[in-house]
């Protein structure tokens, strides 16, 4: 459920929500092969003050990047390199190290104008993202339909922030049930703090001076990730007790991702969190209660319940290694396999990235 934060910031277009280093660091450690001679655009940040511009900067060698493009919607914050007294939306361009000391120094970072406001939906910035072959950003939570609607017109891969209400969109559900789009390895406990102008409401506990929590985010990609493909371990056995079928559809209720039954192989309904564990190898999503079943919505012995995701098991064969005659599934996916790439993370010593002067102010 999305918290006051966000229906607040919803209502009234606020969407100057930024990322901190760690949780950027956090997610994208599991996708270092994906970036090696690739163009990551980042086109909805201030670049000079932004936390993905500085991960992909200081990683720039490390990564194997082959440019990097950072997008600042019209701002009139202070410059990041002390250089540009300009107003206007601009756009940063790094090429990687230039003279050796593998820091992003000011003279290495391409500062360039736009004539119009860097909107991501703009002529100048599509022709940046035509150029980008990775986008890694926290778009705008308002706009979060028509900017994954541009990514997939244009064919890209990305990485995004994003809320798991957009799970419920209907442009959204459909790329989910296509494996076109999933969901990442996200934040921990469900909820993720963001520097932020906004007045923090949450009911929640562990607050943060200067700081924002919102809970029921997550990291959204087309990228193929080892979670991806990691068997759901089934343990419970079906029956009708436990998992009685709902009044208005043929399939049975399932009230946890756990405790989805080894042994039945027919359509279930279960709770939205189990796309946290969706293996595309193991199980086939259908639809959703408000798209498919009668009344929008499953009930139960007469009673309404939350929204249900419906999905059914693949056939064993699909899982390499399987005991056919088994109930479990034992084996492992054969489309998968893990890049052996290392990648040090740029933010175990924090203090590391201040060797220039560089402001630690957050990114969007």
């Amino acid at each position: 459920m999305a918290n006051k934060n966000l229906n607040q910031a919803k209502n009234a277009k606020k969407d100057e929500f930024y990322t901190q280093l760690v949780d950027i660091e956090n997610e994208l450690r599991h996708y270092r092969a994906h970036f090696k001679g690739k163009t990551v655009l980042c086109n909805c940040d201030d670049p000079r003050v932004s936390n993905f511009f500085h991960y992909f900067s200081y990683n720039f060698e490390q990564l194997g990047l082959k440019k990097l493009i950072t997008t600042c919607y019209k701002n009139q914050n202070r410059d990041l390199f002390s250089q540009n007294d300009s107003e206007r939306a601009i756009w940063l361009e790094y090429l990687g190290d230039k003279n050796g000391d593998r820091v992003p120094n000011p003279e290495e970072i391409g500062i360039h104008y736009f004539n119009g406001d860097g909107d991501f939906r703009s002529a100048e910035c599509i022709e940046l993202l035509k150029q980008a072959d990775i986008v890694v950003t926290n778009p705008p939570f308002s706009l979060f339909r028509e900017y994954v609607a541009q990514l997939m017109k244009y064919e890209k891969k990305f990485v995004i922030v994003g809320h798991q209400n957009a799970i419920h969109y209907k442009e959204i559900f459909p790329l989910i049930k296509e494996n076109k789009l999933w969901l990442g390895y996200g934040f921990k406990g469900g909820a993720a703090h963001f520097y932020s102008k906004y007045e923090d409401t949450a009911t929640a506990g562990d607050h943060r001076e200067g700081m924002i929590r919102v809970s029921g985010v997550n990291w959204f990609t087309n990228l193929e990730i080892p979670k991806r493909h990691e068997d759901l371990i089934l343990y419970k056995c079906y029956n009708p007790v436990d998992y009685p079928k709902y009044d208005n559809f043929d399939a049975i209720n399932v009230n946890k991702t756990s405790e989805i039954p080894m042994d039945y192989v027919e359509v279930m309904g279960i709770p939205i969190t189990f796309l946290d564990k969706y293996n595309p190898e193991q199980f086939e999503i259908l639809g959703t209660s408000t798209t498919d079943m009668p009344k929008g919505a499953p009930y139960v012995g007469g009673k309404r319940i939350y929204e249900r995701i419906l999905i059914r098991r693949k056939p064993m064969q699909d899982v390499v290694g399987a005991n056919n005659d088994s109930t479990l599934q034992m084996g492992q996916p054969a489309s998968y396999n893990q890049p052996d790439t290392t990648l040090p993370l740029a933010a175990e010593d924090p203090e590391k990235y201040n060797r220039t002067g560089v402001s630690h102010t957050p990114s969007k």
